[in-house]
């Protein structure tokens, strides 16, 4: 293989996007997805109880697009949103990977699962009544190569197991009770996930923080990279999201929160949530948004 672990993690690395190496590096980022999909490996997408924004996040790949993802680097089975089947052909997709395709796909969730009754998100109908989503991620993980939980409520259960729970609403790993590689964000980057998927592809499982998330990309406190960084540690504090400045004293969580977000940025690498002056919300940490609400107060750091 002509490129090593080593190089591929500083292609994908927040560090290389900053630097205005990534233009440079696209034919080479695309080659190498390629090359990782000789057999193009079969992915199945099941959604729990989410917004669908994670999806549309990864719809939003640049490099390389969503186009080459589906046609030329993945085998997409089965996705809610993009697939044109629909009832009992759909769903023989899920039963056909269970019986006969063990240890050959790559099961992404989004969205989290309901633990208190299977009632409260169901896929699909048997004998007339609906089947639950847990039920379904059971039986697809327990055949699944690898689980790969998209977003921050199929990682860490999210806004859907925020407090009041009444659907006992979990995260994946949480769920099942074993490893899951966690993506975690509200939504997650493009990057994370087709990187992600490309590492698993090429070098096998990418080395994970103690929350399951891939220390390339959930490697480094949001704060200590954010461009207002300079205006905190100089007590310059925005009193007003129009104002410049730290945005710390109105709420910003990004002295608790770990991501590549400063230097990665949304939208073709063209803003993020601190650029656009709205603070980090710390969508990427386990226990959001609990763990820091409210969400437009300061939390607890570094003795303030």
């Amino acid at each position: 293989m002509a490129l090593t672990r080593r190089e591929f993690l500083k292609m994908f690395s927040g560090l290389t996007i900053t630097a205005g190496f990534s233009q440079a590096l696209i034919p080479e980022i695309y080659r190498v997805m390629v090359e990782a999909s000789e057999t193009k490996p079969a992915v199945l997408w099941l959604d729990g109880m989410n917004c669908t924004g994670c999806s549309i996040s990864l719809l939003n790949s640049v490099h390389p697009s969503i186009k080459e993802v589906l046609l030329e680097i993945i085998s997409m089975g089965f996705h809610p949103n993009i697939m044109a089947a629909s009832g009992d052909l759909a769903l023989s997709v899920y039963e056909d990977a269970i019986k006969n395709k063990k240890g050959q796909y790559y099961l992404i969730v989004e969205g989290a699962i309901p633990a208190a009754s299977g009632k409260y998100c169901g896929i699909g109908e048997r004998d007339g009544k609906g089947i639950p989503a847990g039920e379904w991620v059971t039986r697809l993980a327990d055949s699944a190569k690898s689980i790969i939980a998209v977003g921050q409520c199929a990682s860490y259960g999210g806004i859907p197991a925020a407090a009041g729970n009444y659907t006992g609403a979990a995260g994946v790993q949480d769920y099942l009770k074993k490893p899951v590689i966690n993506i975690p964000g509200c939504p997650p980057h493009p990057d994370w996930i087709v990187g992600t998927i490309v590492h698993i592809l090429l070098y096998g499982m990418p080395e994970l923080d103690r929350y399951g998330r891939p220390k390339m990309f959930f490697g480094k406190c949001i704060h200590d990279n954010c461009e207002r960084r300079k205006d905190f540690d100089e007590h310059k504090f925005a009193k007003h999201f129009s104002e410049e400045g730290c945005l710390y004293e109105l709420g910003c969580k990004g002295p608790v929160t770990y991501g590549d977000c400063p230097q990665r940025r949304w939208n073709n690498h063209v803003n993020w949530c601190v650029q656009s002056g709205a603070g980090c919300r710390g969508c990427t940490e386990p226990g959001w948004p609990d763990n820091v609400s409210p969400l437009f107060e300061r939390v607890p750091f570094n003795g303030r």
